[in-house]
C-alpha cells in the first residue's frame, strides 16, 4: 500500500488526474482498452474537471475507456444527487467518449435488486469472469465506509454478488453498489480521503483493529496497486 500526504488539495487533484493518465496509457498498450469504476462526491468531481480540460483530455483515448460506477443513489439520472449525473456533467459530456462503453448504475421501470443482477452481467459481459477492472477510484465517508459498503450493513458480509442493492433505512433510500470482493480484483485502486472530519475514521482504519463492520473500509486489501492520497488534516 502506498499512502501520499499533500499539502494542499489542488496538488493532490493533480496528482490523481495523473494517475487516471497513466493508468490509462498502461491500459491501453496492454489490452487496447482501460476499464474503470467511479465514485461520486466532491473529490472525484474535481479530478473529472481537471481530465476534461484540454491539458488532459489529449492525452487519454477516450474511446477505448469504459465507465462503471462504484455505487450509485437509487434515483433518476437528472436527478441532482446522482453521481452518474455529476460525472456526465463534469465528464463525460465534454471528452469523446464512445456512449456504448458507459454503464450507469441506474435504469429506469426496474427495482434495485434487479438491476444488481443485469449490472454485474453488464461488467461480466466486459470483464469476462475473472472481473478485473483496471482502475477503481473510491472515496471515503467520515463514518469509515466506502462505495455504499456502510457500517453494520449487511452487504458488508456479501461474498459471491459482484453487485448489491438494498434499502439504507439512514438514509430511507435504496444504494446500489460494487461488492468488496469485486473491489478487491481490481488492478488499480485509489482511495481519496482529507480533511479533519475524516481523522478519527482514517486513524482506524489504517492503524486499528480489524473490523470492517464499523469501519467498512477494512475490507478493501491494502495490496500492490492500492494507493491512499490524504492531506495532514485527516492524518494529523
Amino acid at each position: 500500500m502506498n499512502i501520499t500526504v499533500f499539502d494542499d488539495l489542488n496538488t493532490l487533484y493533480t496528482k490523481a488526474a495523473d494517475t487516471f493518465v497513466d493508468l490509462s496509457q498502461k491500459a491501453i498498450r496492454k489490452h487496447n482498452r482501460f476499464v474503470v469504476a467511479l465514485s461520486g462526491g466532491s473529490s472525484p468531481k474535481a479530478i473529472f474537471n481537471l481530465l476534461a480540460t484540454q491539458e488532459y483530455a489529449e492525452k487519454i483515448e477516450w474511446n477505448k475507456v469504459y465507465f462503471f460506477w462504484v455505487d450509485e443513489r437509487w434515483v433518476s439520472l437528472n436527478d441532482e444527487r446522482s453521481n452518474a449525473k455529476m460525472t456526465f456533467e463534469a465528464l463525460l459530456d465534454k471528452v469523446p467518449v464512445n456512449k456504448d462503453h458507459i454503464f450507469p448504475m441506474y435504469k429506469d421501470g426496474i427495482e434495485p435488486e434487479d438491476y444488481a443482477k443485469e449490472y454485474e452481467q453488464q461488467i461480466k459481459d466486459i470483464l469476462g469472469e475473472k472481473g478485473i477492472f483496471d482502475f477503481i477510484l473510491l472515496g471515503m465517508g467520515d463514518d469509515g465506509h466506502t462505495a455504499s459498503l456502510f457500517p453494520g450493513e449487511n452487504v458488508l458480509n456479501e461474498s459471491e454478488k459482484w453487485v448489491d442493492a438494498y434499502y439504507l433505512k439512514p438514509q430511507e433510500m435504496f444504494r446500489i453498489t460494487l461488492t468488496a470482493p469485486i473491489i478487491n480484483k481490481a488492478e488499480n485502486i485509489l482511495v481519496v480521503a482529507f480533511g479533519e472530519s475524516k481523522k478519527h475514521a482514517l486513524n482506524e482504519v489504517l492503524n486499528g483493529e480489524y473490523n470492517p463492520t464499523l469501519y467498512p473500509l477494512q475490507l478493501i486489501e491494502k495490496k500492490d496497486g492500492f494507493q491512499f492520497f490524504t492531506d495532514e488534516k485527516a492524518m494529523g
